[in-house]
Order: C-alpha cells, then structure tokens, then sequence
C-alpha cells in the first residue's frame, strides 16, 4: 500500500520536487483499484461536467488519443488531454489544446489534490490522475480525452464514467496484472464500457470476452470491421460507419497502415458523439493532417533514416516489423534495443525477424531495468543479425553513429525511456 504520510512539498516548490515526492511514496509499486482514487474525487468534487473520452488497449492507446484530440481542436474544442507514460518530461501527460501543462499548474494540481486526500494513500498514477482532471475543470475544457495507463476496469482512469469508451487492440503485456490470455486482458479492457453509452472496439478480432463484457454492461459496442469499416485507397482512404460516411480522407500523419484503424475508432468514437460534440468532415481531415505524436514509428528527417518507436511488447513489435517491411532500406539495419525486466524481451525480439543485422542492446537504470549483458543473451537466441553491447541506449547511440554510413537504418526501439535517451541525444 502507497504510503499516506505527509511531509509533501508546498504549493512553492518545484514540479521536480513533486516528482521526486511522488515516486518516494510509492517506491514502484503498482496497485489496481477505484476505492481511494474515487473518495479522494468526490471529496474534492472532480465531477467533470464536460464529455470524457477514455481509451484502453494495449497498442495505439496514445496514437488513438493523439488523433481523437486533433479532430476535435480542428473543430474549435477546448480539448484536455492525459496521457502516459512521458517521453522526455512529465509535462507531456497533462495538455490543452495541445500545448503542454506548465509547472506551476501541475504544482497546483499536486497540492490541490495533497491538501484535499487526508491520510488517504494514492499511487503516484492516481495522484498524477486526480491532478490532470483538477487542472481540467480549473480551465474549463469543452471535452477531456482520458487514456488509461493499465488495463481498464480498476485503472485510476475509470473512475470517471467515459461518454464514450474506446478499446485499441488487444495483446499479451502486463500479464501479472491483466492475465495471461487475450480473454482475460480483453475483459479488464473493456471495463472501460458503460452502460447505455458509445463503446468502439478497434481490434479486428475481438475476444469473445469484450463482447460479452460489452453487453453484460448494456454499452452499444461498434467494432471495427463489423460496425464501421476502412477502405483503403490509392493515396487515400474512406470510412464508414452508422450514419457517417467520409471518402477521400487524407492518410494520417501518423506513419504506419495500422494507424488507420486508430483514426478509424476515432472517427466512430466521434460518430457516435455527434449529438453533444459535432465534428464537421473538414475537422477531421485537417485533424488527420495535423496530429503529432514522438516516438510512433517516427521517421526522422536526413540521412541515414533514423526510426523511433515505442514499441515495447510482442505485438507492437509486429506491427513495427510490417512496417519496416514496406520501405526496405539499401544499406544495413540496425537497432538500439532495450527493454524493461518485466517486458517479454524474447518475443518482442523474435517478432523482427531477419529485419536487423546488427542489434545494439542496452541497460536501463531503475528497479524495472535491465542489465545490458543479460539482455544481449536473450537477443541473440531470439533474433538475427550480430548482437553489440552497450551501458545505456545513449552509450549504443554515441558509438554506432561513428559507423553509420548514409544508406543504413536506424531503428530505436522498446522502452519509452530507451526512444527517449535516443532522442535527447539526437536533440542535443
């Protein structure tokens, strides 16, 4: 259990202090359930008067989020976004209308929500959380876009009933949390579901649990495929759906074909909202046009190409080799890899196949890291290619850029904190 001992800093003190503050509290510990983080909202009053959209998944969590808000700025909305985890500062989680959340407002979220707990003890989520929401109402957004951090059902995220739920796909992570079957995971997912209210489902194979979860919560579930559909085109695509048809959408900003779907359960989630929020065609093109996201199969201007991606279980490795596989490169490959221990590095590893011929494999600091060597052994055994070792993502970037001739890849991959070391270097 999170410690509930006071000593906090004050509303004077730096979001770093904060930070630092939180995660002594919590020491790593991840703890599900809605019985503290709901007291604490409804003894400070975080009871959201504007729409709430909240989206789960294992992959395209962020992308989905990413594009939703776009869409809905396009329109003229006054958008909140909360997202995690970070890339390169905590500032990224907690957004409106795009722009990141200063210091000093997340430092008066911290101490708003510190003053109002008592001796209720919150995980460092849960408190980041009521924080967002906090910051939110105080500047009177239009619509709040929620994305969950772990699983669903008992995710701080859920405490606030959606307007409308979206589950991305469905894949094997977290699984001493979630289960370890797509049954089990998909049904903490869909606990996102309400009863009466919009649920967009964007994987194309739903377990069977969703759907039962789904109706069992009496929500009105439209899936991909079944509900609403992508037709994809030449150098365009269209999509239909109950009472919506869209054609000559612009491909979105966003690199990779599977972000199609992503836009697609957005485009449904907004559909399905047109009553309280509408959204006119033209807002969703320029939204399409205009999203952003680092760290999503991110392609680098210059040469060499240098591609970064979060991509840090099985099956967003999958999807990060499809879309290797469509632009081959004329040079070598290689990958700066690294993961987090409790992250199925053999599986994520085996999914690129003979992609890479030369992995660059690194340690990450912390409680959850790895150790560099230890990794470069289940590398080898799972993957291609020549395997080199490294102390830090950093390190592996300093060291192979001296290698690096102007037709090879790059791709950076696996842990947010492995992309983001990479990026500051590159930034730097």
């Amino acid at each position: 259990m999170p410690s509930a001992a006071t000593g906090a800093p004050g509303a004077k003190a730096s979001l770093v202090d904060w930070l630092g503050w939180l995660e002594g509290q919590q020491r790593g510990a991840i703890l599900l359930g809605l019985d503290r983080v709901r007291r604490v909202a409804e003894g400070i009053g975080l009871r959201p008067t504007f729409p709430v959209f909240t989206v789960a998944g294992t992959n395209g969590k962020g992308s989905t989020c990413a594009l939703l808000a776009a869409m809905l700025r396009a329109a003229g909305y006054r958008v909140g976004g909360y997202c995690s985890p970070h890339l390169m500062r905590y500032n990224e989680r907690v957004r409106i209308d795009g722009e990141e959340a200063s210091d000093a407002e997340l430092v008066a979220g911290f101490a708003a929500i510190e003053a109002a707990r008592g001796r209720e003890p919150l995980t460092y989520f849960e408190f980041a959380t009521l924080a967002a929401m906090w910051h939110f109402m105080r500047a009177g957004v239009d619509c709040a876009v929620l994305e969950v951090g772990l699983g669903g059902r008992l995710d701080a995220v859920n405490v606030w009933d959606a307007d409308c739920a979206i589950v991305t796909t469905i894949g094997l992570d977290h699984t001493e949390y979630l289960g370890d079957t797509r049954e089990a995971i998909a049904r903490e997912k869909a606990g996102v579901y309400r009863p009466g209210r919009p649920a967009i489902c964007v994987d194309p194979e739903p377990p069977a649990s969703l759907l039962a979860t789904a109706a069992e919560a009496g929500a009105h579930l439209l899936c991909l495929g079944r509900d609403f559909r992508v037709r994809r085109h030449e150098r365009q695509w269209s999509f239909e759906g109950p009472g919506l048809r869209l054609s000559g959408l612009p491909m979105p900003a966003l690199v990779g074909e599977h972000q199609l779907q992503n836009a697609a359960g957005a485009i449904a989630a907004l559909g399905a909202m047109r009553e309280r929020l509408p959204v006119s065609a033209g807002a969703i093109r320029e939204g399409l046009m205009n999203v952003s996201l680092d760290g999503r199969f991110q392609v680098l201007p210059g040469r060499p190409m240098v591609i970064l991606d979060v991509a840090h279980n099985a099956h967003a490795a999958r999807i990060l080799a499809r879309n290797l596989r469509v632009m081959p490169p004329v040079g070598r490959t290689h990958a700066i890899f690294s993961i987090l221990a409790d992250k199925d590095a053999a599986a994520t590893v085996a999914e690129m196949g003979d992609l890479v011929d030369t992995w660059w494999v690194a340690g990450l600091p912390g409680p959850r890291g790895r150790n560099a060597a230890e990794l470069a052994v289940e590398v080898a055994r799972a993957g291609s290619g020549c395997v080199e070792v490294a102390v830090t993502p950093s390190v592996a970037w300093r060291q192979l850029r001296e290698r690096l001739r102007d037709d090879d890849r790059v791709i950076v991959f696996g842990s947010f904190l492995t992309v983001a070391q990479v990026l500051a270097e590159l930034r730097s």
